[in-house]
């Protein structure tokens, strides 16, 4: 059933007045990268989400995708809300109301196990910490093949609101999970045959073009700061140091570039 909401001040739209932040708990937050909810913004973001199994708490749609959602989301066990545009705007926050937004619960985290059980091309990242970013990597490696991505403890969340957007749901299609020790899961990857490859700009790193694998070979690519790049742990735990040959006058590329490059390149 489809809930008409004539009030910015209905009860049933407070999930949508919550800060990002508040969708989780402290606790949450702390202990891994998949408790919670998570907001999902646009209607190609929410039909991605209920397409990849994930339980909305509340949806909020304009009347025509209040229409195409409600069987779905009543299924999942969720609730269908559709209002007017400035009933939206005002319960949302949002300058341009989205056509669909939806709250929807976290499923149960994997672990690095979990995501590189069946992998063979992995990306890795470190103290990327802008959403933005990573939303724009998630949709390179889903889209160029590859299996799964690890962040350490200081990068964003893939299902962060932002890095959702940029992703435009694909995060839905790539396994990740959580690593609290980059050196160990580097140590894990090469105990499993993985062939790893961190990306700097350091002159003693290897022209990407001239790096040659065996197609069989499993292989992860490392990606790390904007700013301060790869820690001497990743470097040192590396088999290869890569570098994209770019314009001397231009120290690095951003990092969502060099993964889109790297992603191509090694696929």
């Amino acid at each position: 059933m489809i809930e008409i909401v004539l009030s910015s001040q209905d009860p049933r739209l407070d999930p949508f007045r919550l800060g990002e932040r508040q969708l989780t708990t402290i606790a949450d937050r702390r202990s891994t990268l998949a408790a919670g909810k998570f907001i999902a913004e646009g209607d190609l973001v929410v039909s991605r989400a209920l397409q990849a199994g994930y339980k909305p708490q509340v949806v909020l749609c304009d009347e025509s995708h209040a229409a195409r959602f409600v069987g779905e989301i009543e299924t999942a066990g969720g609730s269908c809300l559709t209002a007017d545009i400035e009933i939206r705007r005002e319960a949302t926050g949002l300058g341009v109301p989205l056509s669909a937004i939806g709250v929807f619960y976290r499923s149960t985290p994997l672990s690095e196990n979990d995501v590189l059980a069946n992998a063979s091309r992995v990306i890795v990242v470190e103290a990327v910490d802008n959403p933005s970013n990573i939303g724009a990597i998630v949709r390179c490696a889903a889209g160029l093949g590859w299996d799964g991505l690890i962040c350490d403890t200081t990068s964003a969340d893939p299902l962060s609101r932002r890095g959702l957007r940029v992703s435009m749901g694909t995060a839905f299609n790539l396994r990740f999970a959580r690593s609290n020790n980059i050196t160990e899961t580097l140590q894990t990857l090469r105990n499993r045959g993985f062939a790893i490859l961190a990306l700097t700009p350091g002159k003693q790193a290897v022209d990407l073009s001239q790096i040659k694998l065996e197609q069989t070979k499993p292989r992860a690519l490392v990606f790390g700061s904007e700013r301060a790049g790869l820690s001497d742990e990743a470097l040192k735990n590396a088999d290869f140091q890569v570098r994209i040959e770019i314009d001397k006058s231009i120290d690095s590329l951003n990092v969502a570039a060099a993964a889109a490059i790297a992603c191509y390149a090694l696929r």
